[in-house]
């Protein structure tokens, strides 16, 4: 793992979100996690069931799923962003690329829908086309086993 990055407040919330979200998203947090509620369970009739062992654990997890969106959202939006920076450098290296699909993201859902029947016909022109092909053509015969 990468040490943390020195300088700004942004730089240590970046490194600590990606961080969480490596640690939480693994088998060890979520046995941690199912322990945690089995034991919450296994205690209830020791505090007989109360009000108050029920708020503890409905406190705990609102405050945990608080937390965990914004770590969440925040590693999805930087894996976002490279993803899109490598997707915008293929098409720049492409010869014959549509370069002007680059911004796509920042359409208007008008637009945005245009593109996206654009493709679907493409793709149901190149479907049909193999589909097509695949009519003409003999089919091989079956390779007889040994």
């Amino acid at each position: 793992m990468k040490e943390a990055p020195g300088g700004s407040l942004k730089d240590y919330f970046t490194h600590f979100a990606r961080q969480s979200a490596e640690a939480l998203g693994s088998v060890w947090a979520f046995t941690l996690a199912l322990l945690v509620v089995a034991t919450w369970i296994l205690t209830g009739p020791l505090f007989g069931f109360s009000d108050t062992w029920q708020l503890v654990i409905n406190t705990g997890t609102t405050i945990i799923t608080f937390i965990m969106v914004f770590l969440i959202q925040s590693t999805q939006n930087r894996d976002a962003k490279a993803v899109h920076l490598k997707l915008d450098e293929l098409l720049r290296a492409i010869r014959g690329a549509r370069t002007n699909m680059v911004d796509l993201e920042d359409l208007p859902d008008e637009e945005l829908e245009a593109v996206a029947r654009e493709f679907r016909m493409l793709h149901e022109r190149a479907s049909h086309e193999v589909h097509s092909r695949g009519k003409a053509s003999p089919r091989a015969e079956p390779k007889k086993r040994r």
